[in-house]
């Protein structure tokens, strides 16, 4: 039991807001490509290979990422009591757990078709140069949206073996959005990653951060508009659509600088806002 308790904490699995924010763009990808090409049985088999999937090399990628900042997390409040950085668990023992999280997942990669092995593939060498992004420059964040929401690639892949421009605007849509949560989430070590020499968009605008989670946001909602109205062709607002936008209008007018509290309760409610994009681009089927 005691081993499981450091695996659940090293893997992160007690937060499962990582892994599903890692989903809900994946889900987003499979519903839109669902929506071109309908395939229902399909569908939602892929959709729980994905959830699978997600899950794992989420969990994979934390434990490489807490073996890369093991020396900068024993020196931040927040994360000096990880696993790895506490000394509760060795790093070999922790590369062998990503190494068997990587080949589960690659089992489950295999039930695809050759271009999303391919995209899924490609994948790793995005996920495990991340943890070293926030060491060169201050965008971080924008690395990470670009490889958190790559499973919208895929999904279309997946569904339909093309990857078309609808999907490109729902992919980029999703690293703006990407962009202003981790902003959000980033913030709460500022003061820290600052002194120790780490880099982020948190900090980069610190001055004005709001200002920042707006632009991104408004981007993020502009694409989604673009893409449902331009190329889907809806003549009508979902109600899930409305509360879909209003979400991250609560998230902007809800920040609170200098509140950690108030950002990690943020940074938890895009979990909401996954489901709610979801439902609506369903909807549209």
């Amino acid at each position: 039991m005691h081993h499981l308790k450091i695996f659940i904490e090293l893997t992160r699995l007690n937060k499962p807001i990582g892994f599903m924010l890692l989903f809900w763009p994946c889900a987003w990808g499979l519903a839109l490509a669902n929506s071109i090409n309908k395939n229902p049985i399909l569908f939602y088999h892929y959709l729980i290979l994905f959830f699978l999937g997600s899950i794992l090399m989420r969990s994979a990628g934390c434990i490489f990422n807490d073996i890369v900042d093991k020396d900068y997390d024993k020196k931040v409040l927040r994360t000096k009591n990880r696993p790895i950085a506490s000394g509760k668990i060795s790093v070999y023992q922790s590369l062998v757990y990503v190494i068997i999280l990587c080949l589960v997942a690659f089992f489950i990669l295999i039930q695809f078709n050759v271009l999303t092995i391919i995209l899924g593939l490609s994948s790793m060498f995005l996920a495990f140069s991340y943890p070293f992004m926030k060491r060169i420059t201050y965008w971080p964040q924008l690395f990470l949206g670009i490889t958190f929401n790559w499973g919208i690639i895929m999904a279309s892949a997946a569904m339909n073996n093309a990857v078309p421009t609808e999907i490109i605007i729902l992919y980029l849509s999703a690293i703006f959005w990407t962009l202003g949560y981790d902003t959000i989430y980033g913030a709460q070590d500022m003061s820290e990653d600052e002194i120790i020499g780490l880099k982020s968009t948190s900090i980069k605008f610190k001055k004005n951060m709001k200002l920042f989670l707006s632009i991104t946001y408004f981007i993020t909602i502009s694409l989604v508009l673009f893409l449902l109205y331009d190329q889907l062709g809806l003549n009508t607002t979902t109600a899930f659509l409305s509360v879909f936008i209003l979400s991250l209008i609560y998230q902007i007018i809800n920040f609170r600088e200098r509140k950690t509290k108030n950002y990690l309760q943020l940074f938890k409610f895009n979990n909401f806002s996954g489901l709610l994009l979801f439902l609506t681009i369903i909807n549209t089927n």
